[in-house]
């Protein structure tokens, strides 16, 4: 999407092009119509939510199908694909130069991959202790999956959209 964007993003007057703010405009809104959505099918209070079933079976998975299931999970969730074009457009009307660009691609990349990594150092630096910690983040993530999604997708909603409000109205 960065290759793409490159050299499109900005009007000849170093402006963001009309294009981006109104694709930041309609990920902001899908996130916000997301988060709605979300709240709204939460579990009711008392009531337990149910971890869907390609969820609980991730723990019986194999290392090469783990990493399969991650790879094929990351590139196909809407969520990841709206904020990488997000983050390409915005990467893109800042007319970088490649290596600027790449290093902020990289930045981009490492720090949405820190939900990843902060687990597995937890893992390979706490020996015995990681299981009972993980196993808690777990479950209270599972317990509170839609407040969580429903709070990040509002943030990152209002944020684009204060983004293309800044695009549009320039």
């Amino acid at each position: 999407m960065l290759v793409i964007a490159s050299g499109r993003a900005t009007q000849d007057a170093g402006e963001p092009d009309t294009w981006v703010g109104v694709l930041k405009l309609l990920f902001g809104v899908l996130f916000l119509l997301l988060a709605a959505r979300i709240w709204r099918t939460r579990p009711k209070p008392g009531h337990e939510a149910q971890m869907p079933k390609w969820m609980q079976a991730i723990d019986t998975f194999s290392t090469t199908k783990a990493l399969g299931a991650s790879a094929l999970l990351s590139a196909l969730n809407p969520k990841n694909l709206a904020l990488t074009i997000a983050a390409a457009t915005t990467i893109a009307e800042l007319e970088l130069s490649t290596g600027q660009e790449a290093g902020s691609l990289a930045v981009f990349v490492l720090v949405g991959s820190l939900t990843i990594l902060a687990p597995l150092v937890v893992y390979f630096t706490m020996g015995a202790k990681a299981a009972g910690i993980l196993e808690g983040a777990k479950n209270w993530m599972a317990a509170h999956n839609a407040a969580i999604m429903a709070v990040v997708l509002l943030v990152l909603g209002a944020k684009l959209i204060g983004d293309a409000i800044g695009v549009l109205s320039s």
